[in-house]
């Protein structure tokens, strides 16, 4: 059966497709298009992904040398057209569709970008309302980041002059457009941030395409924005034109010409508004005046003011009527304290044992003054004292008796 045949090894098959493959030159620069699935964004910077359709699919691979340059990032069901080679793996005897261009079928890469960055710095709420500074009232020092050649910075200039000439235009120039912008403009905000020179920025540029206003759709550059102390005002391009800078600003100009009626009061508005001021305080004070002139008025035709003397003698009648008042009081308590002394003594001069003595009675006390109650607190030569109504008795005690059937001592 082989006899005269050429066998071949499985790597000399999988060598030999291999040749075939690389030696077609329609497979070595070929568009494909179909549906992404199975897409891994390796920590390397490579994109590993199958590209289908709904009858087949091939293996894909995108290296971070091409993946860099994409505008947007891949995702599964995202239907594309790739640019690439088709290469066959012997060792595994596959092949393999090796991208080097993609871009989305039916809607721009730009697009896709854009959305995605917005979804992503919504879901963190760098667009949140909540965060979004207010705009000074009266600023002084706009600064300005545009490119210094251009007809935006002229219309700013113009219009802040304009409405209110007492404000400082400070110019940060910058590109505003190519990869070379988005540094320039975040270096902008860190200047006006880090030497405070400015209380409010208008960051923007006139219009163009979306290629042209790419710049302001950059991530770092919404971050610097977000990140900024001082208010800022996006003005890119024209009205229709919507950028992420415009999303994280705190607030957003339609143009840059709006942007500086934004950022400055119109200084003949700011007149009437303070001449209407003006003029309510004027009439407040004014009725204010004439309110205390009728209240003096009225002082001034009272009775006391008219005759002081009669203020002053009823005033006298009061203050007698009070003396009279209080001195009757202080007499009924003076009496009613002076009875009260009586009865306590009364009381006092009964509880007193000395009181009996008034009647013929004596007290008998030891030579200590002790007052001696019972004939047994004494024994026969004891010295005694004798109290009377009119004197004392000093005696020795020769005999006791004692009553009640006690033995004498």
């Amino acid at each position: 059966m082989t006899e005269g045949a050429n066998v071949l090894t499985v790597s000399q098959l999988n060598e030999y497709i291999k040749k075939v493959i690389d030696a077609d030159s329609f497979l070595s620069g070929v568009y494909v298009k179909g549906e992404i699935s199975n897409f891994v964004a390796h920590r390397t910077g490579h994109y590993y992904f199958t590209l289908k359709d709904q009858g087949s699919l091939i293996k894909s691979v995108m290296f971070a040398s091409s993946a860099s340059k994409l505008k947007f990032v891949p995702e599964n069901n995202m239907k594309v057209i790739l640019h690439g080679r088709v290469a066959a793996f012997t060792r595994d005897g596959t092949y393999n569709f090796y991208c080097d261009r993609m871009e989305p079928d039916g809607i721009g890469a730009l697009y896709i970008a854009f959305e995605q960055l917005k979804r992503k710095l919504t879901a963190e709420g760098l667009f949140d309302q909540s965060r979004k500074k207010p705009l000074p009232k009266i600023p002084t020092r706009i600064g300005v980041i545009t490119s210094p050649t251009g007809a935006a910075v002229w219309d700013i200039i113009n219009i802040v002059t304009r409405r209110f000439k007492y404000a400082k235009v400070i110019l940060y120039p910058s590109l505003v457009q190519g990869e070379d912008a988005p540094p320039q403009l975040i270096s902008g905000l860190e200047y006006f941030n880090r030497t405070g020179s400015a209380d409010v920025i208008i960051i923007g540029r006139g219009g163009g395409s979306m290629e042209d206003l790419w710049a302001f759709n950059n991530e770092s550059l919404a971050r610097a924005i977000y990140a900024s102390r001082i208010p800022v005002i996006s003005a890119v391009g024209h009205e229709t034109d919507f950028t992420i800078c415009d999303f994280v600003a705190d607030r957003r100009a339609p143009t840059p010409s709006a942007a500086a009626e934004i950022a400055v009061p119109d200084t003949l508005e700011l007149m009437r508004k303070i001449n209407n001021i003006t003029g309510r305080m004027e009439l407040l004070l004014s009725k204010n005046i004439e309110r205390k002139k009728m209240h003096l008025k009225m002082l001034s035709e009272s009775r006391v003011m008219i005759n002081p003397l009669n203020m002053l003698d009823e005033k006298k009648a009061i203050l007698l009527s009070e003396i009279i008042r209080l001195e009757a009081a202080i007499k009924g308590n003076t009496v009613a304290k002076k009875n009260r002394f009586i009865e306590l003594s009364s009381m006092l001069s009964a509880l007193n044992p000395l009181s009996v003595l008034s009647r013929g009675f004596s007290a008998v006390f030891d030579k200590e003054g002790s007052l001696i109650k019972s004939a047994a607190a004494v024994k026969p030569g004891d010295e005694l004292s004798l109290r009377l109504k009119d004197g004392e008795i000093r005696t020795t005690v020769k005999e006791i008796e004692i009553f009640d059937g006690e033995d004498n001592e």
